[in-house]
Order: structure tokens, then sequence, then C-alpha cells
């Protein structure tokens, strides 16, 4: 059969990333993920295909997948595509030590493909206008990005002293499109104004929510940094007004409000579940905070089955953390319980779904899980 070579495949929309090098073949296109500015991470990548053959397998091929960010992390991994760029599912993926493949028999003539279900700048902007109209916060300060784009702060509650501060950030890793899928699930919880369980949680407690730390780097389709090329939780001891103005903003709103509770949302390429690391290594731990995070984890496990405290990060020896993350540097500046909570761009194996693996929709029913948590342990945390 005689194949016509007409295949185009474009990334030049928010969050794409992709490099073209050889279409010859449009069956076996041959691209290349394109780098963070300013840096040499890669490993994000976002782009639709049209011109497929209805009926017939296409094998994409990024060329590049060895020399990734976290190469390892290719193994056991399947990619996402989507027909209408809302409804996600695997696909047939491997790695071959160099290069990695994934497959679609195609139904329709287009189809988009992303390293996980991509959340747009278009949806975030829906997810303020939600959170403000239907889930009753206010946007209680705006900083701005390298390149001017906003980051909202937003504040459930009133304000009063006295009351707990809850603080969740998202995506401060731009590629982790899973950490905003998850803020999704937080700020549509709390549009449901007769939860008791949550009613509970705002009588004593403030919650500040920072859906989206950087707009840069997700909008440009970059893994790690902002347009600085910045890793931004690697600044946190020294943010600045010029290289990484997110956390700068971030930082002056905790030491004008102050901090309780600070939880920063994340993606692990490579571990398959879904895990919490915390301060152990930080110079002030103490029992407390130990008390603390395991109140947390235990809690979290026992009320979905996607929480697990098997698999995860190796801990850090006493007084060796790095000071430089969020989780590390607002629990020792706060003394107060803080945890960076990972999601896998995977599958969960403790709960394995063949047709979407680890996705935006479970990601945002943990969002909900974990208020749930927060909650539990409000009148705890000091």
């Amino acid at each position: 059969m005689t194949v016509a070579k007409t295949l185009d495949i474009t990334a030049n929309f928010d969050s794409g990333n992709i490099q073209v090098i050889d279409v010859s073949d449009p069956l076996k296109p041959l691209l290349a993920m394109r780098p963070d500015t300013k840096s040499n991470h890669f490993q994000w990548f976002h782009f639709k295909a049209s011109g497929l053959h209805v009926g017939q397998e296409h094998w994409f091929r990024l060329n590049n997948a060895s020399q990734s960010s976290y190469n390892k992390a290719w193994d056991g991994y399947q990619a996402v595509a989507s027909y209408d760029h809302v409804n996600w599912f695997r696909v047939p993926t491997i790695f071959e030590g160099d290069c990695l493949r994934f497959c679609l028999e195609t139904t329709q003539t287009h189809a988009w493909f992303a390293y996980f279900e991509p959340y747009s700048r278009g949806r975030h902007d829906w997810l303020i206008e939600q959170a403000l109209t239907k889930a009753g916060t206010e946007l209680l300060a705006t900083g701005k990005s390298v390149e001017g784009r906003d980051i909202q702060l937003l504040r459930k509650g009133t304000g009063a002293d006295g009351r707990r501060k809850v603080w969740i950030i998202a995506q401060q890793h731009p590629g982790e499109h899973m950490a905003e899928w998850f803020m999704e699930g937080v700020i549509e919880r709390l549009e449901k104004h007769d939860d008791p369980v949550l009613n509970k949680l705002l009588a004593s407690a403030d919650l500040y929510l920072v859906p989206n730390m950087n707009p840069d780097g997700a909008f440009h389709g970059h893994l790690r940094t902002n347009a600085m090329g910045q890793d931004l939780n690697r600044a946190w001891q020294s943010a600045s007004e010029e290289i990484s103005p997110e956390v700068f903003f971030v930082q002056q709103q905790m030491e004008k409000y102050g901090v309780d509770l600070f939880l920063d949302i994340h993606g692990d390429e490579e571990i398959p579940y879904v895990f919490t690391a915390g301060c152990e290594g930080n110079p002030g731990y103490t029992p407390r905070i130990a008390e603390l995070e395991e109140h947390f984890r235990s809690h979290l496990k026992h009320l979905t089955k996607d929480f697990q405290t098997k698999h995860g990060y190796t801990r850090d020896e006493p007084g060796k953390a790095n000071m430089t993350l969020a989780c590390n540097s607002v629990g020792q500046k706060f003394d107060c319980l803080s945890l960076t909570l990972e999601m896998p761009f995977k599958d969960n194996n403790d709960a394995p779904n063949a047709l979407t693996g680890w996705s935006g929709k479970r990601s945002k029913q943990l969002g909900k899980d974990v208020l749930t948590t927060v909650t539990d342990m409000i009148g705890t945390l000091r």
C-alpha cells in the first residue's frame, strides 16, 4: 500500500514541545524533545499530528530520549494520546535504549500526544474564575513571572488572628502538569459549601493556594525551569526578582501571613507511586514535626488506596537536607509540617489503570482527599 506523505506535526501552542527531524515516512516520524530555555533539562513533549492515516499504525520516535533529564524513567512508561485534547489515554510505548517509540493505530486523521495529560493556561484561567466565583476564595495577591504572567495567590478564609494557615503550591516544575490537576481538585471541593469535613477545616483554618508557580515554563513546554533557566525548587535560599520572581513573590507573602502547614505538589518521572518527602534532614527537625509527618501519611494512606509509604525518596540524614528546596526551606523557617507530595508520570502500581495510567482525574481526587487529611490534623499543627 502506498502512503501519501502528508503528515504534519506541530507544537506551536500552549505547553507544546517537539522538534521535527524527519517525516519522510509518515508512519514512522522521527522527532526530538526540545530543551528548556537556558537549560539542558528536557523530558516533556506535547504535539499535534495531522494527516494521520486511519486504520494504520503510526510509530512516533523520540531520538534523544536517552539524553533526557531522567532517562531511566522511560522504562515502564507509556505516552498519552487524545483525539480531542480532552480525553487522554495511554498508548503502547517502547524504550530501546536510545529512542522512545510509541504507537497509535488511528481512528481519526489527527491526534495529540504528550508526556502527561497537559493542563493548559486557558484552563488555568478558568480555574481561577471558578475559585473566585464558586469556591468563595479571594485573590489575595498577584505576582509576576519573568515574562509577566500572573501568579495568583488565592485565600479561602477570613485571615483573622489565631487561625491556622495552610499553604498549598503547585507546578514549580512546569512539566509536572498533574500538580495543577491536583489543585483543581482542591478548588472543586471548596465549591461544596455543604461539605461537613471541609466546613470543620474552614472553621479554624485559612487556605492559601498558588495553583501554578511557573506559568512561563508551563507555557513554553519546559520540564524543570522558568524562563530564565532557573529550577524554582532549587531557589528557596537565593530567590531574586530578576531570576526567580515566582519564588520571591511567594516568600514575601509567606512572611506577611505566616505558615502552619505547607504542601508543595509535584510529579515524579521515575517512581510509579504517590508518596511524600519530608524535612527529616533539616537542622530544626524535631519529634513534633516527625509526629505530624506520620499523622499525615498514616491518615492519607488509610483514606485512599492511591497513597502509600513504602516507596519514595531516600531519607536525608540528620542535618544534611538540601535547604534550597521549598519543603525544607519553609519547614525550617516556620517550624511547621512541610511536605513535598509526588504523583507519578507513569501509573500507580498499587492501583493500576490500563487505560489512563495516573491521570488528571486521579490527581484531582487526590487533591480532594488531602483536604480530608488536613482537616483531621488541623488541631495538632501547633
